[in-house]
């Protein structure tokens, strides 16, 4: 668990932006509801107002043109940024787009008064195993992501949790029966290390955040069962066969030589002066 951490600035309004993790997917609570990390951190720095914007399936673009007009509005002096796991499983991502779109919405967060905190993310096929093909392109995408969130981030002065080297990060029992969402214990160790962030920002944390399950709804076996016939064959079918198009389409690219795209058409309006964008991004 995390301790009160000391710091100048208290918290008035705590936004947080995001897709399904964000929403606290994995983290059941009564009333067939989500819980998350999300109020365990509003707790933590016992914000006088919180707004969870995350929606599930939610990408960066969501993030940029909906959820963070919406962040504005509410004036907040802390912000997590959780985003662009969505976006690694499709066939249309692309990089340089993810880049400009990530540079602005934390440009404007922190350019509103906001201390930022966004994410690094862990070895997803660690956690969610895939076929050899599609492991190798989901980890290189996610090693792009990494790089643009790490590039933005330090652009901007915004804090970052890096998931792969978070203790516990890999262990099931931090991960809930979808291997996709962070269990009850996960959400409460990202509540902690965001915490963490945001004192590092100068944020004061009053509260500790702990690392005993409290409140959530248990899971069986046959949830686990239920969630996989309904659910869970579904999804892997649908996100398997995207990138396995996307797969193939890097391997023609590699036979003909030709570069990945990086078209950027849709990325206007931007607003902030652009931090410097990583070198080189990987295929695919």
């Amino acid at each position: 668990m995390t301790t009160g951490l000391p710091g100048s600035r208290r918290v008035r309004s705590l936004a947080v932006l995001g897709d399904s993790v964000a929403a606290g997917m994995g983290d059941p609570v009564p009333g067939g509801r989500w819980r998350g990390f999300a109020p365990l951190l509003a707790d933590a720095v016992e914000a006088a107002r919180f707004t969870n914007l995350a929606t599930s399936g939610a990408r960066v673009a969501e993030a940029w043109h909906t959820q963070l007009p919406d962040a504005l509005r509410v004036e907040p002096d802390a912000a997590i940024v959780m985003i662009g796991m969505n976006d690694t499983m499709r066939a249309d991502f692309n990089a340089q787009l993810l880049w400009q779109q990530l540079d602005h919405v934390m440009c404007s967060l922190v350019g509103a008064g906001a201390s930022v905190v966004t994410i690094r993310y862990h070895d997803h096929a660690s956690v969610f195993r895939l076929p050899g093909p599609l492991r190798r392109l989901l980890h290189r995408r996610i090693d792009a992501l990494n790089r643009i969130l790490t590039s933005v981030a330090e652009a901007h002065g915004a804090a970052i949790v890096d998931l792969d080297r978070l203790p516990g990060a890999y262990h099931p029992a931090a991960w809930s029966v979808d291997r996709l969402h962070p269990s009850e214990l996960g959400h409460r160790m990202l509540a902690a290390a965001f915490a963490t962030g945001l004192a590092e920002q100068g944020v004061t944390v009053p509260s500790e955040v702990s690392l005993t399950c409290s409140g959530g709804v248990p899971v069986t076996r046959l949830d686990h069962l239920r969630w996989l016939l309904i659910k869970g064959v579904p999804w892997v079918a649908s996100r398997a066969w995207d990138l396995t198009w996307c797969s193939l389409a890097c391997l023609l690219r590699a036979i003909l030589r030709r570069s990945p795209r990086t078209d950027v058409a849709g990325a206007s309006g931007h607003i902030c002066p652009p931090s410097d964008p990583p070198r080189a991004w990987p295929a695919g």
